[in-house]
């Protein structure tokens, strides 16, 4: 059962509410800050209830509001609602300033305040959850350059790493585009005995044929129109180091047989050079084709494959990483929140079953791409589908946003046999749903959001069932 602690001068407004909340949860009770503050130590809750006037200056909100300040620095994410009269409006708001979650006016309804908590523990159990998955954001990458994944599949890529790092071997990486192939050359190179050399990496599909040739093996001064002085390829800045290969199913057959004398002979020729100069790197590559089809059909020459490819590593594409989309979506997050000093908590509900459930065609180049857009684009502390861009963000009276019916592998609508009657009950549940998610969970700014009142929008909530939707 979960703690709640209440904290409050008056003992007839602990009793009711002991009886009235005990059913739900397990209750601490406490009249003074001191006895309030070893409770909160013993117990840890993730929620309180504080009133403001407490002894021994039970006028004045000082010790409540010394109260709040010492539980938010034991422990920020608890959530605090301020319970007090309606004289004590402005005191209210200053402990919403200083970090409370909500405040709700006595006299105390008890069918409100359970709303008010039920969504106070939602979301500090979903903020707990994203504070454990980037627990394990940080320990699951260690050791292989910033590359995070907890599935089999990368599981043996890190194996596979480990291995190949120290034996100077040419190691072809394939794997779809945005699959991290760059990042595991890096990794590969970091972990090997050339670390202290240079990492040379070149985009073999990214170059014009007439220039990728002096891109790799340089030129000397007068080669060509324009060539006013000898330059350095990229093969010859490799040596001592990594000389990585992007796209090399790409490379055109003419300097197939180039980079192939290359690694035969450790030597190469600048363009309009006589002078072999011997170069001394280790080759890493990679592809997004298939490679053994480009040899059939003669695109890919096969004595360079095998010469490239002595250790093949194959990346797996993001949608078969299961759990490892939330754990990188909140690598991202975090690393983008502290970039653009944004204080992001987590993603609601609705937006992990969007990244769970999305094909990502772009793979964790996309991902990154969104929860980029996403902590900008956020104007609550929880990022929600419409940040990251696979829905329109709901506006009242908006009949296009129908969550319940949008497929999130196809971003299509299905209205289909629904009536008027249904479509607007939807609606109805959506735009709460919405609301108390943007608000997260703070009914009086989900009712301004709405322009209802306190009381209006708890029997909406009331009608939809909402008492246990998740934020």
């Amino acid at each position: 059962m979960k703690n709640l602690l209440i904290v409050d001068d008056s003992s007839e407004i602990r009793k009711q509410l002991k009886w009235g909340l005990g059913k739900d949860y397990r209750i601490l009770l406490a009249e003074s800050v001191d006895e309030a503050l070893k409770l909160f130590d013993e117990h840890s809750p993730q929620v309180v209830t504080l009133d403001l006037g407490l002894p021994p200056e039970v006028d004045n909100a000082t010790e409540g509001l010394r109260c709040l300040q010492a539980i938010l620095q034991k422990q920020p994410s608890c959530k605090v609602i301020i319970l007090s009269g309606n004289e004590d409006h402005a005191n209210a708001l200053e402990a919403i300033n200083l970090g409370a979650y909500d405040f709700y006016h006595k006299p105390i309804d008890l069918a409100e305040l359970k709303i008010i908590l039920v969504r106070a523990f939602q979301l500090a159990e979903l903020e707990e959850e994203n504070r454990a998955l980037q627990l394990r954001v940080r320990n699951s990458g260690k050791g292989h350059s910033g590359i995070f994944g907890n599935c089999p599949q990368m599981q043996k890529v890190f194996a596979t790493i480990k291995k190949v790092a120290s034996i100077d071997v040419p190691v072809l990486i394939l794997g779809e585009s945005g699959t991290g192939k760059e990042m595991v050359a890096q990794a590969i190179h970091q972990g090997g005995l050339r670390k202290t050399g240079n990492f040379i990496a070149i985009n073999c599909g990214a170059i014009p044929e007439s220039l990728l040739e002096s891109e790799l093996f340089g030129h000397e001064k007068g080669s060509f129109t324009g060539a006013q002085a000898m330059v350095q390829g990229k093969v010859e800045y490799a040596d001592s180091g990594t000389l990585f290969l992007d796209e090399i199913g790409e490379m055109p057959a003419l300097l197939q047989v180039k980079l192939l004398r290359f690694l035969q002979e450790k030597r190469i020729q600048r363009v309009g050079g006589r002078e072999d100069i011997s170069v001394d790197a280790r080759i890493i590559a990679a592809t997004n084709i298939d490679i053994m089809e480009s040899i059939q059909q003669g695109q890919f020459r096969e004595d360079l494959y095998y010469r490239i490819g002595v250790i093949s590593l194959e990346l797996p594409p993001l949608r078969e990483r299961g759990e490892d989309i939330r754990l990188l979506a909140n690598v991202f997050l975090s690393r983008f929140g502290q970039e653009f000093g944004k204080k992001t908590r987590g993603f609601s509900q609705a937006a992990l079953s969007w990244l769970q459930d999305y094909h990502w065609p772009g793979n964790v180049r996309e991902l990154e791409n969104k929860i980029k857009r996403a902590v900008v684009m956020a104007e609550t502390s929880i990022i929600e589908p419409w940040d990251l861009g696979f829905v329109p963000q709901p506006e009242p009276g908006d009949e296009d946003v129908v969550e319940a019916e949008i497929c999130p592998a196809t971003g299509q609508l299905n209205l289909k046999g629904l009536t008027l009657k249904d479509a607007r009950s939807r609606i109805e549940y959506d735009l709460l749903s919405y609301a108390l998610e943007q608000a997260q969970g703070n009914i009086q700014k989900a009712a301004e959001q709405l322009s209802v009142s306190r009381p209006t929008l708890y029997d909406l909530l009331k009608k939809h069932g909402l008492h246990n939707y998740s934020v």
